[in-house]
């Protein structure tokens, strides 16, 4: 706020404009102008200059908040249809139609050159979480083909169904859940659904030549986890409670695949099945982190009133209403702790009820998360309790109880699964990263550096022997430790622009200034903010960029526009 201030300077009457402001946390006065000799000259001046101030003010702030509209236009989230995210995933070499040249096969997928890296980098991301970084977790790859018995035990012969139905008013024909029947309308155009059956998802196949044998295709990697949990016990010397995980293919007969890899008939699943005395009660790994965890949730009493409407909840609001157990929140916690690490904070909770659990569990949560298509689940965590290993127990003859050192006598453990849908992951860290840009004209893939399929781009500016030999010392030097890129052909405009449009979170240029300082330039690919570092420090400048750290602070800020920035 400006005030008037009267000053003796000599025995003689001056007056001056003066305001407070706030620096530091401490107020400090600045004179802002001199308003003259008289008490009337001193107002009349000041009420001028007040006025004049408010106008700037105003003006500043307008222009302030033009510019904001004007940066959230130029890198707000772009809206695309599934079909249009297809499209640009065939483009650029993510996805491909499965034996396209044949007009392709309905529910199979094949991952390009950049897609085959994305999915792995969210597959290694998985492992690390919930196997490398815990003590209580080990791994397996299981055979996709299992003894037939391993069906018929874990109940998926003759509970593994869904309900054909088929829309007449759009010819629509797809599957229900046996809860939904008379209860949900075509979900193309609201028209009512005629009932053709219950078929089994299962895939059927046959194994041996002469006297071949009725087989599956795994329509779940838990099974291989449940038949070897005594064997894995043994040799990696687990103590109760511990987990196995496995992330594999699986297969399921959709009766008709739709919004590109979310409904498909060949996908991977991340799952772990977690292994507890059915006497233990106590999570001690269950702390305030994971309780005070909060989420947006769809309760079964919502539910049955026909709403979808979400409440703003915690996992200990829901413990302390019965819904689950401690086992049960703390992974369904870590669940959601890991979705948020990967950058998908969008997820939502819904909580399934009694008439669509499945045949194995007694309570179960779906992870939910919005598509360009609608909300739909991402990942599940269920209460199997001991079905499957008292069915396996008694198909098999084999004891599958193991003896658990802190009660002191064999038990046969309940179970608690968290489930993970890797390729929807997949397409919600795509739709969610796909950006059209104003102001550059052209695609930004935002992708979380740690999944990005490319972690840096290296350009020489020039095509010359020394630009090029120094850019290939940086290249190979790169490559020892993540997946980088070389790129000579066309202006560093476009090359930068085809690298928004993969995902590539940082470009490396490098110009005559790297030849004679031994530097280079990074440009960041959200905000095109370029950085100037040394050579012998672009290694540890990348880890960390990549591991999620602004970067902007570690190195000499470019701030005006030279040619070799490509951005002219």
């Amino acid at each position: 706020m400006a005030f008037i201030v009267k000053k003796k300077i000599n025995k003689k009457d001056y007056y001056y404009l003066n305001e407070n402001k706030r620096v530091d946390g401490k107020v400090k006065t600045k004179t802002i102008a001199y308003l003259g000799k008289t008490k009337k000259e001193a107002d009349e001046k000041a009420k001028e200059m007040i006025e004049k101030m408010k106008e700037e003010k105003v003006e500043s702030l307008e222009k302030e908040e033009t510019k904001n509209i004007e940066k959230t236009e130029e890198t707000s989230k772009t809206e695309i249809t599934i079909e249009e995210l297809a499209n640009f995933c065939k483009s650029k070499g993510f996805i491909f139609r499965d034996s396209d040249i044949y007009g392709g096969f309905a529910g199979f997928w094949d991952f390009g050159p950049l897609g085959v890296e994305l999915l792995n980098n969210i597959k290694k991301e998985w492992w690390n979480f919930f196997v490398h970084e815990k003590e209580n977790i080990v791994g397996m790859e299981g055979s996709i083909i299992s003894h037939p018995k391993t069906w018929k035990a874990s109940g998926h012969i003759a509970n593994f169904n869904d309900v054909a139905v088929y829309c007449p008013k759009c010819k629509i024909s797809t599957k229900i859940d046996k809860s939904e029947i008379g209860k949900v309308k075509c979900e193309k155009c609201g028209g009512e659904y005629e009932v053709k059956g219950e078929f089994n998802l299962m895939f059927k196949t046959k194994v041996g030549a002469l006297d071949a044998v009725d087989a599956y295709l795994r329509g779940e990697t838990a099974q291989g986890m449940f038949m070897n949990f005594r064997l894995i016990q043994q040799t990696s010397r687990m103590q109760l409670p511990f987990g196995i995980a496995q992330i594999g293919r699986c297969f399921r007969n959709e009766i008709a695949p739709r919004d590109f890899l979310f409904r498909s008939r060949e996908f991977h699943i991340g799952e772990f099945e977690f292994f507890i005395n059915p006497e233990e009660k106590k999570c001690e790994l269950l702390d305030d982190k994971h309780l005070d965890t909060e989420f947006d949730f769809l309760d079964e009493e919502t539910q049955k009133t026909g709403s979808d409407s979400l409440k703003k909840t915690s996992i200990r609001e829901i413990f302390k209403k019965g819904k689950l157990d401690e086992w049960h929140a703390y992974w369904l916690a870590e669940q959601i702790i890991w979705f948020r690490k990967i950058g998908l904070n969008e997820i939502k909770i819904r909580e399934h009820t009694k008439e669509e659990l499945s045949h194995y569990s007694s309570a179960t949560f779906d992870i939910d998360y919005m598509y360009p298509f609608g909300s739909k689940e991402i990942a599940g965590i269920a209460n199997r309790g001991q079905f499957d290993l008292t069915n396996h127990q008694r198909e098999s003859k084999t004891i599958m109880e193991i003896y658990d050192e802190k009660y002191k006598k064999k038990v046969l453990p309940r179970v608690i699964e968290p489930t993970f849908g890797i390729e929807r992951i997949f397409l919600a860290v795509l739709s969610k990263a796909y950006y059209y840009d104003k102001k550059r004209e052209n695609v930004v893939l935002k992708l979380p550096p740690i999944l990005s399929p490319i972690k840096a781009a290296i350009f020489p500016i020039i095509k010359k022997e020394e630009y090029e030999k120094l850019s290939k010392e940086i290249l190979n030097n790169l490559r020892k430790e993540w997946n980088v890129l070389y790129d000579v052909s066309g202006s560093i405009g476009r090359r930068y622009a085809r690298n928004d449009e993969s995902g590539t979170p940082f470009c490396i240029t490098i110009d005559e200034e790297s030849l004679k300082n031994k530097d280079v330039t990074i440009r960041i690919r959200d905000t095109t903010e370029q950085i100037r570092v040394k050579i012998k420090d672009l290694q540890e400048v990348l880890r960390k960029g990549i591991h999620g750290e602004n970067i902007l602070k570690l190195g000499k800020k470019i701030e005006t526009r030279k040619k070799i920035s490509g951005e002219e």
